[in-house]
């Protein structure tokens, strides 16, 4: 991570961390580096308050040094990185802060192949913003266009309805869009295939995205499945990269879960590449002994998708990603889509003829706790020489009967404990067992 780019681009407060001037350096610097290139550059948002405010920074930075930008409108981030790359745009901004409540914002970049920018680019990038200088701005009919590009959205909703053309009449969903970007689109491409579909969280104000809602609060969804005649529930997060799903009995269905029930369905279809799915740390033992079950295998990478990703194009794997929802489908983009995922968890429930809950019953889940502690320095906190202690001895406890992971969050100043065992129990002692002891010496907010 640098200095502003974390795990998942540029995140901050918007106004504060993640100022004005920021936002605009970011945007003369793109449009400067693809000036002499193609000079197209495709910007995407979603609902948060201050998008509109970052787009026109980012537009005319980028328009100042020679490239057009097109502006899709809200979006979600999938949809940004697919035209990318269908459109052969040189690069694709996308203006969210994803899960984060409405007062942050952030800034992620794509690549033509719907791949997030690499180190090496946003070190360039972090260099500018803090030097300015090195730069000129174009000057006469150099100076690029601002083009309203708002079809792109109904072309994503086209390509996703080919890539699962089965009809789905037999399912009725009920969706949370997280008041964020699958609010425009989502509910129109599942009723376009046949479900019969209600939406909740689909009226964004500026400042309710993520709020109550979504894939980090499924309290809402879970209690309304149980008052209908729903099969299951999707909630997407605020830029719609990442699903959940709750079954009809209104109980979670998170990142894991999904990922067994792609994995025997891309098995059966014989297109699980290298027989491999791709998880993070965070994953649950029970997913990996549930995949051993069925000759599948699992490759561990740190926690962030491009790690997954990362691991997916070097050793030519088809399926990753995290407990979260983030979950990428290699076959058709480089990319993680909440409703594509959603979309191809509706095909493989219609492949076995079941219901989602019986899709996963030969898997077992352990108990998680994760406690998210802020910190005055989470870097400092993380080369504790006690905590470390702490954490190993942890780990020899658990002897391969669970896990702890501790880690500072790649865009927040805190840091994360998690520990899977055997009993609630048992998670929650050794979880504050590490907790305690980052309080004790001084190093919690």
């Amino acid at each position: 991570m640098g200095k502003y780019f974390g795990t998942d681009g540029i995140r901050g407060e918007a106004n504060v961390t993640l100022t004005n001037e920021i936002a605009y350096s970011v945007g003369r610097f793109i449009g400067h580096y693809y000036s002499s290139q193609g000079r197209k550059i495709v910007i995407g948002k979603d609902t948060r308050l201050s998008s509109s405010m970052f787009e026109s920074l980012l537009a005319a930075g980028i328009s100042s040094e020679g490239c057009d930008v097109y502006e899709l409108g809200y979006v979600s981030t999938p949809c940004l990185a697919y035209i990318t790359m269908a459109d052969k745009f040189d690069c694709g901004v996308m203006i969210s802060a994803s899960h984060n409540p409405y007062t942050d914002n952030g800034i992620k970049i794509f690549g033509n192949d719907g791949i997030k920018s690499q180190d090496s680019f946003e070190l360039l990038i972090e260099e500018y913003i803090d030097s300015r200088k090195g730069i000129e701005y174009a000057t006469k009919d150099d100076i690029g266009k601002i083009i309203d590009y708002h079809d792109g959205l109904d072309k994503y909703h086209r390509w996703l309805k080919s890539l699962y053309p089965n009809s789905l009449d037999r399912f009725s969903v009920l969706i949370d869009c997280a008041n964020g970007s699958n609010t425009y689109g989502a509910k129109e491409v599942l009723e376009d295939l046949g479900c019969n579909v209600t939406a909740i969280n689909d009226e964004p104000n500026g400042i309710n995205i993520n709020r109550g809602c979504g894939s980090t609060h499924l309290e809402m969804l879970k209690e309304e499945i149980m008052k209908g005649q729903y099969d299951l529930g999707f909630a997407f997060d605020g830029d719609a990269d990442r699903v959940l799903a709750v079954n009809s009995k209104g109980e979670e269905v998170n990142g894991d879960v999904i990922m067994f029930i792609l994995s025997k369905y891309l098995k059966a279809l014989n297109i699980m590449e290298n027989d491999t799915l791709v998880v993070t740390g965070y994953s649950n033992i029970g997913l990996h002994k549930a995949l051993k079950a069925i000759g599948l295998k699992t490759d561990v990478v740190d926690n962030g998708d491009k790690y997954v990703l990362e691991s997916m194009l070097k050793n030519n794997f088809g399926l990753g990603g995290e407990q979260s929802g983030h979950i990428i489908i290699k076959k058709d983009c480089n990319f993680g889509d909440g409703l594509k995922t959603a979309l191809c968890l509706l095909n493989a429930l219609i492949y076995f003829d079941c219901s989602l809950i019986d899709a996963y019953k030969e898997l077992k889940i352990y108990p998680q706790l994760q406690v998210n502690q802020k910190v005055s320095d989470k870097h400092l906190t993380m080369k504790d020489a006690d905590i470390l202690a702490k954490v190993e001895e942890i780990r020899n406890k658990l002897n391969g009967n669970g896990q702890i992971l501790v880690r500072a969050s790649g865009t927040e100043n805190l840091v994360r404990v998690m520990v899977e065992a055997e009993s609630d129990e048992l998670c929650k002692q050794y979880v504050y067992e590490v907790i305690d002891l980052i309080k004790e010496k001084g190093l919690a907010i």
